[in-house]
């Protein structure tokens, strides 16, 4: 029998006056699992997060945590849970070991604070005040911060968000970790790169209504099944083989190339295609210069799906 989900979010509504920021949206969070509401700034992934972690209160549907009511239970349910917000701010002049003393003495039994700095790679910054850190050492501060009582569900608010590259992978690897040891993630991001490597599974979420839910190649492969190959060669037959493939929906010579020369073929088409024409350049003993894919995107699919780039 499979086990109840960890977060369980049922038709939720929540306005502002007349501005609707979360209508009817509904999804669960398995245990053990990277879950991710993904979508642009303002389309109501902080307000559903708060809601579930019981910071508001929506104007209807129903929200269970590890089986409690936020709302209802919140005091219970701090104790099991830990929250990163995405606008977080310390004290400016507050030393890292005495910001995670602070909040582990809001726990009943919360971990090792030294240890637990160790681990996110702050030791050297134990004593250094909050306004000297970095964005990236910031934010593993606030990882410790939210790991301090050992909780069963994580939740994370645009972590990265401001990153530079290095410190943003750093920062996915320190979550990688966080379900490597048990626990649930339930994260907010509009990078949608980051949603693909971090999450099981996505909620894609615009103007505040989930459009669609499934792990992220499983989305790109039902709303953007196409596949490009681009081949380099001088084998004249080259682009009639190809055109054979069942696969194959298209052949055209790149206009800045030219064939005889090396010229390089465009492929496009849909299901195994980058599979099959392995299969026929092995089978026709066709010569490549060059060979590479293009397979698309969350980006891709959101673009599909809501007629707009993501916008931040």
């Amino acid at each position: 029998m499979p086990s109840p989900p960890v977060v369980h979010v049922a038709a939720i509504r929540k306005t502002y006056g007349r501005t609707v920021a979360v209508d009817e949206v509904s999804f669960n969070v398995q245990p053990g699992e990277i879950f991710g509401l993904i979508g642009p700034n303002g389309a109501g992934k902080t307000t559903t997060m708060e809601c579930v972690e019981g910071l508001r209160v929506p104007d209807r549907g129903a929200i269970s945590v590890l089986g409690l009511d936020p709302a209802r239970n919140r005091h219970a349910l701090q104790e099991r849970i830990g929250v990163q917000l995405q606008e977080a701010q310390l004290q400016k002049r507050i030393k890292v070991i005495e910001a995670v003393g602070l909040w582990a003495s809001l726990y009943q039994k919360p971990l090792d604070g030294d240890r637990l700095i160790e681990q996110l790679g702050l030791s050297d910054k134990r004593n250094a005040w909050f306004m000297t850190l970095s964005g990236g050492q910031k934010q593993r501060l606030f990882i410790a911060l939210a790991l301090i009582n050992d909780p069963e569900v994580v939740f994370l608010d645009e972590l990265t968000t401001g990153l530079d590259p290095q410190a943003r992978r750093a920062i996915w690897d320190l979550v990688r970790g966080i379900r490597q040891r048990g626990k649930t993630v339930l994260l907010t991001t509009h990078l949608m790169e980051e949603a693909e490597r971090l999450c099981d599974r996505v909620a894609i979420i615009d103007h505040g209504r989930i459009i669609d839910i499934g792990a992220p190649a499983e989305l790109v492969l039902r709303h953007c099944p196409e596949r490009t190959v681009f081949v380099a060669t001088d084998d004249v037959t080259a682009a009639e083989r190809f055109r054979a493939l069942p696969q194959v929906q298209s052949v055209v010579s790149d206009p800045s190339t030219a064939l005889g020369a090396g010229g390089q073929l465009i492929i496009r088409g849909q299901g195994d295609l980058v599979t099959e024409v392995i299969h026929c350049l092995a089978e026709h003993r066709i010569r490549v210069t060059d060979f590479r894919t293009e397979v698309p995107t969350l980006e891709d699919v959101f673009l599909k799906l809501t007629g707009h780039l993501i916008r931040d």
